[in-house]
């Protein structure tokens, strides 16, 4: 317990790259994955035939190469982000932070954009079908009323990609982003007599963390359910 409490600054530090990996890309990949699954129920083959694509071959490449992807081969051929440079205190998001998210971010949409298409199914036919009828058109169908109802039937799979997003982070550490893990494997080498209590402090935290993302989805499936 001594290695944690003596570096407590950098453990703190640590869980915030962590954190902040998980929202940018949450965030993100709600919206990039909410696209493609718009796309893959969409009127336009070739579009629908492309975010099919993209699904198919992104849930079946590792995360890892996914990352190493856009943190080496991407500025190969011109796709780099030098132009990132931020800092907050003693925190940095620099062009390796943002290519982890981009990374995580490319690769979780593709688990959103089914979660979403799940829920899309789930919507009665015929109200898409009202909706144009009235002479919506296809996008204002899908805003006005199927979303909405798709995002309430898919908030447990879409809480668990999120939960998967929040543990796929520990990845970023192979990358050098000093998140959580990356701390963790740290203190480890330095304070080889201490490894099962900095395991079990870091996977404490990452299991409350877990928690309380699995609250606040009950509480939002129940509300919306209700409603």
């Amino acid at each position: 317990m001594d290695a944690v409490l003596d570096n407590l600054d950098a453990v703190v530090r640590a869980f915030t790259y962590t954190l902040l990996l998980f929202l940018i890309s949450g965030v993100l990949s709600l919206v990039l994955g909410t696209a493609l699954a718009a796309l893959r129920v969409g009127p336009v083959s070739v579009l629908r035939l492309a975010a099919s694509a993209y699904v198919t071959i992104v849930r079946n490449t590792p995360l890892l190469i996914v990352l190493i992807f856009f943190r080496i081969a991407a500025p190969k051929i011109g796709l780099n982000f030098n132009f990132v440079d931020v800092q907050f205190g003693d925190i940095r998001l620099n062009n390796l932070f943002t290519a982890c998210v981009v990374g995580l971010t490319v690769y979780t949409a593709a688990f959103v954009c089914e979660a979403i298409r799940s829920g899309i199914n789930a919507v009665q036919l015929g109200q898409a079908e009202a909706a144009r009828a009235i002479g919506l058109p296809f996008a204002g169908v899908m805003r006005e009323v199927v979303l909405p109802q798709a995002f309430r039937a898919s908030v447990p799979p879409l809480a668990s990609v999120q939960i998967a997003l929040l543990k796929n982070t520990t990845v970023a550490g192979a990358l050098g982003v000093f998140e959580a893990f990356a701390r963790m494997r740290s203190l480890n080498n330095d304070y080889a007599t201490q490894r099962i209590e900095i395991f079990l402090v870091f996977a404490f935290v990452f299991v409350v963390l877990v928690e309380v993302l699995s609250f606040i989805a009950n509480r939002l499936e129940r509300r919306w359910r209700i409603a």
